[in-house]
């Protein structure tokens, strides 16, 4: 059966080699490539077989459609997960019985696979053209080489569902100058092009109309020579002149104190930040600011998916990720009804309890500090 958003009698991702690159095209153009477990298990297995492959000297991530690279995981599917776990039953079971559902599962598998991309021992291009959002990230910003268009809109827009930043966004938002990965977690703001190069989330600017002999090149010629002829300069951004609102405001304490910054602030710009943190999930708001903050100070990439997957696994039991999931993309009538409804009512053991561990479903994932490799 064709899930939805892919197009019949075609495979949801396109796998083939010319001359020194393998290529890997999300192909679910209708849903804009939302990567779906199937998809992640297709993508890990081929990058398996090109990194044994001596003659694939890179790998190129592309999407399918003129509309964007990935807008993220299938939201509809975790949904329904979710929902299969109401009333404290646990999720619904995953693959192989999955204690922790089919959504965590499906996140089980994909922070493996963002992980995978980071540490791939072949040079990995990452075509971020359109829409990249949430799940696209993961599988594009980890990538050896990253590279924006100026029709480029990358984000990590997850606090609007009653979810936090996952797929790595934590610890790359982490990284981000001053406090731009804050404003941009919190907010779900999307940046283009200059703004992604600013913040550490793509590495070059492409014009999309160079991006068909870009990807030619990539065939018969090494990575930094096809960069050479083909980089240009991105058009202006906007973060670069807004660092000193963004620093000021985002650097305090709390999320009820950034808000009040954000407020107080003579910028319009800030005054426009807090009115779209205001319809935000107040918990998802909170647990981003925490997950963001720790992400800090846990260490290389994998040490956050594994706190990333844990956040994950808590707000498949909170109710703001069914209703905001409703709200936005099943229902459409943009107007979740979050519960607690303030920031207020949000305890920092509330917040806490997203962070527990989870015993024997806790993520392990091989890398530095590891204490041990963990198989694929």
């Amino acid at each position: 059966m064709t899930a939805p958003g892919e197009a019949a009698g075609e495979p949801s991702v396109l796998l083939r080699t010319e001359g020194r690159a393998a290529y890997l095209t999300l192909n679910r153009p209708r849903a804009i490539n939302a990567l779906t477990h199937a998809m992640v298990g297709t993508i890990a297995e081929a990058l398996d077989a090109w990194e044994d492959d001596p003659s694939v000297e890179v790998v190129v991530l592309t999407g399918a459609g003129e509309r964007g690279l990935c807008a993220g995981g299938d939201i509809r599917a975790i949904h329904d997960s979710a929902r299969a776990g109401a009333g404290g039953a646990g999720p619904g079971p995953g693959p192989d019985g999955d204690p922790a559902g089919a959504a965590a599962a499906f996140w089980r598998d994909e922070y493996r696979l963002n992980a995978r991309i980071a540490r791939l021992r072949t040079p990995y291009v990452a075509v971020m053209d359109g829409i990249v959002m949430g799940g696209g990230v993961g599988v594009s910003a980890h990538g050896t080489v990253r590279l924006a268009t100026e029709r480029s809109r990358v984000a990590m827009p997850e606090t609007g569902i009653g979810f936090v930043p996952d797929v790595g966004g934590t610890y790359l938002l982490g990284l981000a100058p001053g406090e731009l990965g804050t404003h941009l977690a919190l907010t779900g703001t999307p940046v283009g092009a200059a703004d992604a190069l600013l913040c550490g989330l793509a590495d070059h600017h492409v014009p999309s109309a160079a991006l068909p002999a870009l990807l030619a090149d990539l065939a018969r010629a090494p990575v930094h020579e096809v960069l050479t002829e083909h980089v240009r300069p991105a058009p202006p951004g906007r973060l670069a002149a807004a660092r000193e609102w963004i620093d000021a405001c985002y650097s305090a304490a709390t999320v009820e104190e950034i808000a009040d910054r954000l407020r107080a602030h003579g910028d319009p710009a800030a005054k426009e930040a807090a009115e779209t943190l205001a319809a935000k999930s107040p918990t998802a708001l909170k647990v981003t600011l925490a997950s963001l903050r720790r992400a800090r100070g846990l260490g290389p990439l994998e040490r956050v998916l594994e706190q990333e997957y844990r956040v994950s696994c808590a707000a498949l039991a909170h109710p703001d990720l069914v209703e905001g999931i409703r709200a936005q993309v099943i229902d459409k009538d943009r107007d979740p009804r979050w519960s607690p409804g303030s920031l207020a009512e949000v305890t920092a053991a509330d917040v806490d309890r997203f962070f527990a561990p989870l015993g024997e479903r806790e993520l392990r994932l091989a890398g530095p500090g590891s204490p041990q490799e963990v198989p694929w």
